[in-house]
């Protein structure tokens, strides 16, 4: 198993990619904590993978580092940082308000960086980790509906390769993940909120992609252990897409 005995931290690990990477992470021998809002949700997560949980908001600065501490207590130092806490509200750009925009870059982006600032420093002091960063095709290409979601997800993957080329020499890797349409509760909640218009918007998305389906959590989650793992030891800075071909640049 790729990671016998190392811990990772998994965000917004109660569904969707997040629990699928959880279960894929402790597939792969890994020690799995992870953090949610839902800590019902977190905990029933934890139990069926002998886990640690704990309640996180990753929009507040303090929850990101009490939960920090709160894995180290309970299983060590953290060797792999998964962060994949995200949300959206679809709405068209000129629909969109201050308070909007702020919801979406604090969960998106701010998070990202409130999560890997409170794990960072201990990584550099013990010579090692990985971190994997959730980010999104629609920070790569765009997504008509998701407009300040986008530009969140543009700035993960911005952040993700300046943090490796910080981190390199301290032993550190950073990478992203880049999913197009995936089956989760975020990407159905588009027609719950906007109806037709919603399910036209995940119609869209799935008939951008070559592959002309939608994707799966567990796929996600594949791509996402194997660059945690030494498999990518000389793997930093990238986006890998998981798209169906979404984009292939």
């Amino acid at each position: 198993m790729r990671l016998e005995g190392r811990t990772a931290f998994v965000t917004g690990g109660a569904s969707g990619i997040g629990a699928a990477t959880v279960r894929r992470l402790a597939a792969e021998g890994a020690r799995v904590a992870l953090g949610d809002l839902d800590l019902d949700g977190a905990r029933r997560m934890a139990g069926e993978v002998d886990g640690f949980a704990c309640v996180l908001d990753v929009a507040d600065v303090a929850s990101t580092t009490a939960a920090a501490v709160a894995v180290r207590e309970a299983l060590g130092p953290i060797e792999i940082l998964v962060n994949n806490a995200g949300n959206d509200r679809f709405a068209f750009f000129t629909n969109t308000d201050e308070e909007l925009w702020d919801f979406v870059l604090d969960v998106n982006l701010k998070g990202t960086l409130a999560m890997t600032h409170a794990v960072l420093a201990a990584m550099h002091e013990r010579g090692g980790g990985a971190i994997v960063n959730v980010a999104s095709e629609a920070g790569r290409v765009g997504s008509q509906g998701s407009v300040t979601y986008s530009a969140a997800k543009a700035g993960v993957i911005g952040f993700t390769r300046a943090i490796a080329r910080e981190s390199a020499r301290f032993g550190v890797r950073c990478n992203a993940v880049a999913p197009g349409p995936i089956e989760t509760p975020l990407l159905n909640s588009a027609e719950a909120q906007h109806g037709d218009i919603g399910a036209r918007l995940k119609q869209g998305m799935i008939a951008a992609t070559v592959m002309r389906r939608i994707g799966t959590p567990d796929e996600v989650a594949a791509a996402i252990a194997y660059l945690a793992s030494d498999d990518a030891s000389f793997v930093t800075g990238q986006t890998l897409n998981v798209s169906g071909g979404l984009s292939m640049g």
